[in-house]
């Protein structure tokens, strides 16, 4: 019956379309035969908070996915807010609850081996396009800068004599991130051939064709299309090379404080995720090596 209500409610005061009433609809029939095998006796307003934490955990056991399980919790607590001021019940058992996380995926990275085959083993001209492409390549795999720093940079920001970049990141904030001696040599090339296509300017580092501070699809562009030749994963973006950064940063010695500086990240939480993805990928090498694995 408070069921009925609650989908009325749906359907004629909020204009909820048939789709959104049939998914409430399926989620709290689901929770009412969940009562029902659990003790004939209980119903939606004897319901308390154990109760559904129970039914969170029954549909966990049976393998359903955190989004699945949280678009079930969501369906009662907006139930229960119904039924709650519509005093039909006492009180909101659902409000409490929290449910499950939803797992982030690891990030995407390419291999040492792919970024050697990409920036020495492809055949590179001496055309701008192909020296502009393959110097925002190395710059992202050595300097591990976002899309939009990468795009911010001006002829300033870079310290040849000190070998280092001033990046601005986040809400303005800058930091220093230094660099080797082919990123020098490479950006030095870059430069030169910038100038020959267009004269001397000051300014935007990296230029579009027609002389103007290149744009963020513009990169995305030039990104995709080298990945694609070195990689089958699925996601071929800017990022992707910062994540590479950052697992090869690891994977070679390099401490969690040190690659939380250089990305630019606030909390070393959040860089705590690539060694995830080293361990992931341990994982999959011990697998493919060892003969009892």
């Amino acid at each position: 019956m408070m069921i009925n209500q609650f989908l009325d409610y749906l359907r004629y005061e909020r204009n909820a379309s048939p789709q959104t009433v049939q998914t409430y609809e399926e989620s709290l029939r689901a929770f009412e035969s969940y009562l029902a095998f659990r003790d004939n006796g209980l119903s939606l307003d004897s319901v308390d908070t154990d109760l559904i934490r129970d039914w969170m955990e029954s549909l966990m056991d049976k393998g359903n996915s955190a989004s699945t399980i949280n678009k079930n919790l969501s369906a009662l607590r907006s139930f229960y807010r119904f039924a709650l001021k519509r005093e039909l019940v006492k009180k909101d058992p659902a409000h409490a609850v929290t449910g499950p996380k939803k797992s982030k995926p690891l990030p995407q990275f390419l291999r040492e081996g792919e970024m050697d085959r990409l920036l020495d083993g492809l055949e590179w001209d001496s055309s701008f396009n192909n020296v502009r492409a393959r110097t925002i390549l190395l710059l992202f795999y050595e300097a591990g800068l976002r899309r939009s720093e990468l795009i911010g940079l001006d002829d300033k920001d870079i310290d040849f004599e000190a070998a280092q970049l001033k990046v601005t990141g986040k809400r303005n904030k800058q930091r220093i991130v230094p660099f080797g001696a082919e990123l020098a040599e490479t950006l030095k090339d870059y430069k030169a051939k910038r100038q020959e296509e267009f004269g001397e300017t000051s300014g935007a580092l990296f230029l579009s064709d027609k002389g103007e501070r290149i744009s963020g699809a513009q990169v995305y562009q030039i990104v995709r299309k080298y990945l694609s030749m070195v990689t089958s994963l699925k996601k071929r973006s800017p990022h992707v090379l910062r994540h590479t950064f950052a697992t090869a940063m690891l994977n070679n010695g390099a401490g969690l404080e040190t690659i939380k500086s250089l990305l630019g990240h606030e909390s070393v939480s959040t860089t705590e995720i690539y060694t995830h993805t080293t361990f992931e990928q341990l994982k999959r090498i011990y697998k493919e090596a060892h003969p009892r694995a």
